[in-house]
């Protein structure tokens, strides 16, 4: 059975940590700073530092010695002579102590 904690935020809400961190933001930038133990991910439009602290230290069993959350706007696209928006997001630079790893496969 796996184990599932959750975290409360400022208004009230209840969020699982398992839905914080979306999707390792995989780069040729991000494969090179993963080398300095700095790991990037795509975090939910709504988190903070403590909550990605969080659910990295639930999810990955290490501790992030800093972490670094960055939004990007979303920006207006023409794609074959059609406007439209590319959406935008919030990533996290998670980094970590000398000789901890997190495995993204």
């Amino acid at each position: 059975m796996t184990e599932k904690k959750e975290t409360k935020k400022r208004n009230n809400k209840i969020i699982n940590l398992d839905s914080i961190l979306v999707r390792p933001h995989v780069t040729e930038k991000a494969t090179v700073s993963s080398e300095n133990n700095v790991y990037v991910f795509e975090v939910t439009r709504d988190a903070n530092k403590f909550q990605v602290k969080e659910a990295v230290e639930f999810l990955y069993k290490v501790t992030p010695i800093k972490i670094r959350v960055v939004t990007i706007p979303s920006k207006n696209i023409i794609y074959r002579g059609k406007k439209g928006v590319k959406p935008g997001g919030k990533k996290a630079y998670i980094t970590l102590k000398e000789g901890d790893k997190i495995s993204i496969v």
